[in-house]
């Protein structure tokens, strides 16, 4: 039976999930430019010349177009694509925009697969949401993808969620796999949090 921790984020979700899929094109246009430019001040006060972020599904803050202008950088961005066995494994992004249907529809790279430890070696993680607490505590969509990759890492490089600004809360329900994030970036601001990632 489901603890009373994972039955709140069950309704959590719910809600979040229609919460979004509420939001006008416009707002989706708005908040994906205001994320890019948040994520690109990001990068620069981090210095960060490698980075992981994820591809937006529709309902998801947009990140689309913060990649294709990273990669125009010169910055390495490494892709999560879905593995079966609930790991990731990561693709370079470059600038052909190829973009496929991955597992539960996610879109995920088409270029060269690389393996769950290609992750190790970035300065940054952008992973993300639906919805982060005061102390970092990450509320994901359920799958664990990102608790695994960020338990299994030895060194773990700084990790922000990207949501909207609704999705910082007070406080989420914890379980003892949830993995912290060190900040939140939202259409209008960057937090840097006091997680208790070790």
């Amino acid at each position: 039976m489901p603890s009373d921790e994972e039955q709140q984020k069950r309704a959590l979700r719910a809600e979040l999930r229609e919460r979004r899929q509420l939001l006008s094109d416009s707002q989706r246009e708005s908040a994906a430019a205001g994320i890019g430019a948040q994520l690109d001040a990001l990068l620069t006060a981090h210095g960060a010349r490698s980075v992981s972020c994820f591809l937006s599904t529709t309902t998801e803050p947009g990140t689309h177009e913060f990649v294709r202008r990273a990669v125009a950088r010169g910055i390495r961005v490494l892709l999560p694509v879905t593995r079966a066995d609930g790991l990731l494994d990561w693709a370079v992004a470059d600038d052909n925009d190829d973009v496929s249907e991955g597992l539960y529809g996610l879109p995920e790279p088409t270029g060269e697969v690389l393996g769950p430890i290609a992750v190790n070696d970035v300065d940054l993680m952008i992973i993300p949401a639906a919805a982060v607490d005061r102390d970092g505590t990450r509320l994901g969509w359920g799958r664990g993808y990102f608790d695994k990759t960020l338990g299994s890492m030895e060194k773990c490089p700084p990790v922000y969620a990207v949501i909207y600004d609704s999705e910082v809360l007070d406080s989420l329900p914890r379980e003892l796999h949830d993995q912290p994030v060190d900040g939140v970036v939202t259409p209008t601001q960057t937090i840097v949090l006091s997680s208790s990632r070790p």
